[in-house]
């Protein structure tokens, strides 16, 4: 913990799209002081700092000697190289999906941070999302499952494919409702614009029977984030973009004839924000993450056998 009780250190390695947002939280949450980044690209640097008055650290060393905690938001395929020497240097870290391009690189993730002591929280956004918040307390028996999530291209992301940039977020979520072990992978994918799969579906099917489609595309004309889930009485729709939805359930009647609809009450919140708030909050009680590395590691291995079915034209794999 820090020099001064109670106050929580949290810093940023690379603040691009996605670590200027961990970089203006950490500015807002109580007990909390942004100590500063790590950010190879100047402008970019100077920018933020200048945002949140807050230091520039020239190197990995600096920004861990500086902080309690720090937040990963880097490229996937640099997760490891800076991921190890800040648990080392004795941070908590928050590091944004996925864990990391390889499972290699998990074991050495896990291997730093079980030898520092430190908490690893994966930056799975939509477990802190509200929408999932309701999920978690209404699906009981998920039968099948279906995910859609579209985005429009954009270069960031692509030093990995599809699954592992926006189907690991549906992955994630499915493990964590259907609560039993992947028996079978059906996939197929399509690259169009970048080296990896820019279209990609995946049909999971779990050890209790349930089936989980999984559809993703970073190539589409809108955005998308839609999760329908089936089980025994009732069928929920949810959209996780607009944090709203509906579910369908037998009445009182419990005949075919006496269904009923209800929109879903979610109490809306930036689910960043919370995540944020959550990891801060396990660092404080030395508490274990929602997603820790146990679940990040789970969701980046059906992710990389997702892409290797893919890449390597085979249809299935069972598990």
């Amino acid at each position: 913990m820090s020099h001064t009780e109670n106050i929580l250190r949290c810093g940023v390695a690379g603040v691009g799209y996605l670590g200027r947002h961990h970089a203006r939280i950490y500015s807002t949450l109580p007990s909390v002081v942004l100590a500063g980044i790590y950010e190879p690209d100047d402008a970019r640097a100077a920018e933020v700092c200048a945002q949140h008055n807050c230091p520039r650290f020239a190197s990995l060393a600096e920004l861990g000697a500086a902080c309690d905690a720090v937040s990963v938001v880097v490229p996937t395929d640099r997760h490891a190289e800076v991921a190890v020497p800040l648990l080392e240097a004795g941070c908590h870290l928050l590091i944004e999906k996925p864990l990391c391009a390889s499972l290699e690189e998990a074991a050495q993730i896990l291997t730093a941070a079980r030898a520092a002591g430190r908490i690893v929280q994966v930056g799975h956004i939509e477990h802190y999302n509200p929408v999932m918040s309701f999920l978690e307390t209404s699906v009981a028996d998920p039968r099948y499952l279906t995910a859609d999530r579209l985005a429009p291209f954009n270069p960031r992301g692509t030093e990995v494919g599809v699954v592992l940039d926006l189907m690991i977020h549906d992955i994630g979520v499915v493990l964590q409702l259907v609560k039993s072990p992947v028996a079978r992978i059906d996939a197929v994918g399509v690259s169009i614009v970048s080296p990896g799969e820019d279209i990609a579906n995946a049909r999971l099917t779990f050890a209790n029977g349930a089936v989980a489609n999984l559809n993703t595309s970073r190539v589409s004309s809108k955005k998308v984030r839609e999760l329908r889930v089936f089980q025994p009485g009732a069928y929920l729709s949810l959209d996780f973009m607009n944090q709203s939805g509906h579910l369908l359930s037998m009445g009182e009647n419990a005949t075919i004839f006496d269904i009923k609809r209800e929109e879903i009450p979610i109490e809306k919140g930036e689910p960043l924000a919370l995540e944020l708030a959550s990891f801060a909050q396990c660092v404080r009680d030395h508490a274990a993450p929602k997603v820790g590395t146990e679940l990040g590691k789970t969701a980046l291995e059906v992710a990389i056998a997702v892409t290797e079915i893919i890449r390597t034209r085979s249809l299935a794999r069972e598990f």
